[in-house]
């Protein structure tokens, strides 16, 4: 009772904290960088680690300035999602913009399905905000629940404010059949960390070996729908725009881990390009490289 009243309070407190200026809470997200890096020190550990095996071959000195705006793109990313519970329409739309998007309306234009994967890179929950306010099919956003359960409630209705539909993981095959006849774009986050005992592939990424998930690949060769991938990137403080990118057209004549390997070198490419707009502080890395070798 008092854990589901603390939490009750907890989410009463972010939805007025959301009700202010964006500008204001940007200010707040640059007051909040200080604590969080240099006093409390949130996942410094995990976020090092990642960083130095991620690039060895840059310098200390070089891994601290890239840690540094990380930490600063977080508090930014933590006060963006909190202003999902009261952002306007027209307000999302001024700041997140879609490039290239004739990719996807040609698709559309035939009639077909489309899968769509991205990485935990950016403001990737304004990104899947943003889609159903852009794109005509109805879409399908595939998510892990949070185990609090008030809590994954509120993260619900921001997600699905606009018309979105978020599924968790494991009924994704159940919702793909009960659509099969609709024209619908399922969007996955493809770099999450599968559960050990389902690691099935692993690849190298930013110099590791790194288990993956193969979900996506999966339903692509036995659904044939073409696959784009959403590339997000920072404009300035609450501006980003987002690049579509063919994957591939026909999954059917990909070879195996084809669509996998792919996605996965979109993303490090953006990664190398601008390393503070992912989400280092995940424990991407915390299985054994030996495990489930294959």
């Amino acid at each position: 009772m008092i854990k589901k009243s603390f939490s009750s309070t907890g989410i009463f407190f972010l939805n007025f904290l959301s009700l202010l200026p964006t500008s204001l809470l940007y200010f707040f997200a640059a007051l909040l960088y200080y604590p969080l890096y240099y006093i409390l020190g949130y996942r410094k550990k995990v976020v090092r680690q990642n960083l130095v095996n991620s690039f060895p071959q840059k310098s200390i000195e070089e891994i601290i300035k890239i840690e540094k705006a990380y930490y600063r793109h977080f508090t930014r990313l933590v006060l963006e999602t909190i202003k999902m519970a009261s952002i306007s329409e027209s307000e999302l739309k001024k700041r997140v913009k879609f490039n290239n998007l004739q990719i996807v309306e040609q698709h559309v234009k035939n009639g077909q399905s489309i899968l769509a994967c991205t990485g935990h890179y950016c403001n990737w929950e304004w990104g899947m905000l943003a889609l159903s306010l852009t794109l005509c099919p109805q879409s399908y956003v595939i998510f892990k629940p949070i185990n609090n359960e008030l809590f994954d409630s509120w993260f619900y209705k921001m997600r699905t404010r606009f018309g979105n539909r978020f599924i968790a993981m494991k009924q994704t095959l159940r919702v793909l059949a009960s659509t099969r006849n609709e024209l619908t774009m399922f969007c996955f986050a493809n770099d999450q960390t599968p559960v050990g005992h389902e690691i099935q592939y692993w690849l190298p990424f930013l110099n590791q070996r790194t288990p993956v998930l193969l979900g996506l690949e999966k339903i692509a060769l036995q659904t044939n729908r073409p696959v784009i991938y959403f590339k997000m990137k920072h404009i300035k403080n609450g501006y980003y725009e987002v690049d579509c990118e063919t994957i591939c057209n026909d999954p059917s004549k990909t070879t195996e881990h084809q669509i996998t390997d792919m996605s996965f070198n979109i993303l490090e490419n953006m990664i190398n390009e601008n390393p503070a707009y992912w989400l280092w502080s995940h424990r991407r890395w915390k299985h054994n490289k030996h495990e489930n070798a294959g």
